[in-house]
């Protein structure tokens, strides 16, 4: 990686470069460096002038040997450390020719995503972590419209063909009711190694041990600060640039944006379509699954207006092929 002085933003891109086994590549920095003796994705400063992904070609050549054949734009994050600024543009390497390796002495790791520790890494890092370990699809219940036995039979056929990250949504159940149902389904979710947010309140997630909570829209405009530690996933319900930035500002793991489509869980709400859907998604550095009539098809125009995924909840439990739409969603 070449040093230079640093400017007042210091423009960094890094690669983020897959195995076959879906294994992430990590580098140890060099202990003099600036975050010396952390991990990071491989790459390194823009030169004057450099395009980004002429920058990755280069960098990635430079440290691992290999010659980049393609590459998409991953995420953007900016963060200010007590000495410096760092506008870190993470790029997915998509296709490359070569095998990686230390060329600079750095030592290297291929490590699952779901592995990674955020206090290996940089503070920028954060954001590309959090974002690594999301799957494509986010499933939200609706007890109250299938029934509990229905329901779960669902949730569990829907766990058991990989579903990985689930929302707890029942707005009106009477709390020892919720309580008792979340213990539940975290139980199963628990079982198949997956991660279960509550829509309720920080105290109530983080006292049923839950992974993390899901605010919705009214409960995120009133949060002056990130409820819960790192330790915990928190997310939100988006309907606008407002609410979106507010999140960013609170630094939340993950945000749905709705409704893009009409759905029949809000049918007086106006959807907002696919063209303003990507608009949103470019107002905002956070993962962002669209929600609102989402069957697993729509995964690919979620991805193509840089989403994270696709949010559901009638269209998952709605069909016969549970196992089937989950594994088309990996």
């Amino acid at each position: 990686m070449r040093s230079t002085e640093p400017d007042s933003v210091v423009h960094v891109v890094a690669g983020l470069v897959f195995d076959r086994g879906r294994r992430v590549l990590i580098a140890r920095r060099p202990d003099q460096s600036h975050q010396g003796g952390k991990w990071e994705f491989p790459g390194g400063k823009l030169d004057a002038g450099e395009r980004a992904f002429d920058a990755l070609k280069r960098e990635l050549h430079e440290e691992l040997g290999i010659e980049i054949q393609s590459a998409q734009p991953y995420v953007q994050v900016t963060h200010t450390y007590p000495d410096r600024t760092v506008l870190l543009d993470t790029w997915q390497v998509t296709a490359y020719r070569g095998e990686p390796h230390g060329r600079e002495g750095q030592p290297l790791r291929w490590v699952p995503p779901n592995d990674l520790r955020v206090a290996d890494f940089p503070a920028a890092d954060r954001p590309i972590l959090r974002r690594l370990q999301l799957p494509a699809l986010y499933l939200i219940t609706d007890f109250r419209r299938y029934g509990t036995a229905v329901l779960m039979d669902k949730l569990a056929r829907a766990l058991r063909a990989g579903a990985r990250l689930v929302q707890l949504r029942e707005p009106g159940m009477p709390e020892v009711v919720y309580e008792a149902l979340a213990r539940d389904v975290l139980a199963m979710c628990r079982d198949h190694g997956a991660k279960l947010l509550l829509n309720t309140t920080p105290e109530l997630a983080g006292a049923y041990g839950a992974d993390g909570v899901h605010l919705n829209s009214s409960r995120l405009m009133r949060t002056a600060s990130r409820p819960m530690d790192d330790d915990h996933w928190v997310a939100a319900s988006c309907h606008n640039e407002a609410e979106l930035a507010q999140a960013e500002r609170l630094g939340l793991d993950f945000v749905v944006l709705a409704p893009v489509r009409p759905t029949a869980s809000h049918p007086h709400a106006a959807p907002m379509g696919w063209a303003a859907f990507r608009r949103s998604c470019g107002c905002t550095g956070l993962p962002i699954f669209a929600l609102g009539g989402m069957q697993v098809e729509d995964i690919t125009p979620a991805r193509a207006a840089s989403a994270q995924g696709v949010a559901m909840i009638s269209g998952m439990w709605d069909r016969d092929d549970i196992e089937t739409a989950v594994a088309a969603a990996q």
